[in-house]
């Protein structure tokens, strides 16, 4: 049972990452991915955070929804990429 709401900031502490908002958003700006690149295939993760995130995908759970965010944000550059924006 989670205990934990699933957010942004809690999603960076289940990661063990710092989850202050200027944390969050410089770890989003300086690690952007190539739109080849799976959110859970990145070089940025250890394996245990790579397996917590592919877990929560595959789940389906509430953790997916932050998860999927997180994928969205750090492929932005990509998809402004191929959209011409």
């Amino acid at each position: 049972m989670i205990t934990t709401e699933p957010n942004m900031t809690n999603l960076f502490l289940q990661l063990g990452l710092d989850e202050s908002e200027e944390a969050i958003a410089a770890f989003i700006v300086g690690n952007q991915l190539p739109s080849d690149v799976k959110v859970t295939q990145a070089s940025i993760w250890s394996e245990s955070q790579r397996q917590f995130l592919s877990e929560s995908l595959k789940s389906d759970a509430a953790w997916a929804i932050v998860v999927d965010e997180l994928n969205e944000a750090l492929h932005s550059d990509a998809d402004k990429a191929s959209s011409g924006n």
